[in-house]
């Protein structure tokens, strides 16, 4: 039998053998996306722990129950049963192989190969996808565009084995194993313990569809009253420590009248994109009573850039971090042979410059 790739898997035949249970669920499996119906494993047989007799049947096996309409209570269409009989029976040999015992192929409905990738027997993500998948979420890229250049790369929608939505799902499964067992409630618990301490204590959690931790922001009493005297000009930055959830620390930072760096807030955010900036700015501005910054230092994010755009004012003015600006300077001119001549020229410009007349004279 030939399984895989363009080559053709063979129809079942009674007496066919196989090296293992795996490999008989696998054949079948392939067989049934082939000529586009689904599997389910049924009539399962032990002597002990191990397993001697198995019934893999189509998955309209079975009489359809009364109901109003084709969906489940989560509004999910469900597969229609149409007590199908097509299935296979395997038993195991006394030399460790397995062999069909019975062949049904005739189906009582029609098949869809074309759609079969649908069905959820046949959905898998593979390893090296999943591990691209948290890789671009990570980077902030956004799931819609993360799926879709999955989608180019294999050539097209039907030659992927899931859909955007398997996909979704399992990038915030993802984002939630970031926080490990019981940390989104431990992290839950200790919030409602601060703010019983302190009414001044303030927190927001954001979940998903599914009711699991995404993102979370808190600010304590001293930092919102810190930020009505200096809350003139903030920096926010994604950069500065990794984390034991590896989730990005958002920190909201301002500066006091002694010079010394104040926190005005804080956020654990499960990804970098304009989507989750946008929350995480919302929150934080209803925090302070909605009273924008005169301006906001940050990095040159795009995703924050756009969420900046989205949340604040016009008043307040959005520019860019000097220290990121001078860290790009070996990159862009570190091949440049009056390499050393312009950073030190630069760094005079930024550094030792009060008003922009001294800078363009400097420069």
């Amino acid at each position: 039998m030939l399984v895989g790739g363009d080559e053709k898997v063979e129809e079942p035949k009674e007496s066919m053998t196989f090296g293992s249970l795996d490999d008989v669920c696998s054949y079948y499996r392939k067989y049934a996306k082939q000529d586009g119906f689904g599997v389910v494993k049924r009539g399962i047989k032990k002597r002990g722990d191990e397993v001697y007799y198995i019934i893999l049947t189509c998955s309209r096996q079975g009489k359809c129950r009364s109901r109003t309409d084709d969906t489940n209570t989560k509004g999910v269409p469900t597969t229609i049963k149409t007590d199908c009989k097509a299935r296979i029976c395997a038993r195991l040999c006394v030399d460790g192989t397995w062999y069909l015992t019975k062949v049904v192929i005739e189906h009582n409905h029609g098949l869809s190969p074309g759609k079969a990738r649908l069905f959820r027997c046949h959905k898998h993500i593979d390893d090296s996808v999943k591990k691209r998948l948290v890789m671009n979420d990570k980077a902030g890229i956004r799931t819609n565009k993360n799926f879709y250049s999955l989608v180019v790369e294999s050539g097209g929608y039907e030659n992927l084995p899931f859909g955007e939505r398997d996909a979704r799902n399992f990038i915030e499964k993802a984002r939630e194993l970031r926080l490990g067992k019981g940390g989104g409630q431990a992290l839950c618990d200790y919030f409602k313990r601060m703010q019983k301490k302190n009414e001044g204590f303030h927190y927001v959690i954001d979940m998903d569809d599914n009711n699991r931790m995404r993102n979370v922001f808190w600010a304590d009493a001293r930092s919102r009253a810190a930020y009505e005297y200096f809350g003139d000009v903030i920096t926010f930055d994604t950069t500065y420590l990794t984390n034991r959830y590896d989730m990005p620390f958002a920190p909201f930072v301002g500066v006091n009248h002694h010079g010394q760096s104040i926190l005005l807030g804080a956020g654990l955010i499960s990804s970098e994109d304009t989507e989750t900036f946008t929350w995480l700015f919302e929150t934080w501005l209803n925090c302070m009573n909605g009273k924008a910054p005169s301006a906001i230092i940050t990095d040159q994010a795009r995703a924050m850039k756009n969420a900046i755009e989205i949340v604040f004012p016009k008043t307040t003015r959005h520019r860019y971090c000097l220290w990121h600006i001078m860290r790009k300077l070996p990159e862009k001119f570190g091949a440049h042979a009056q390499f050393n001549g312009i950073k030190s020229a630069l760094s005079t410009c930024v550094y030792d410059s009060q008003t922009c007349a001294e800078f363009e004279k400097i420069g």
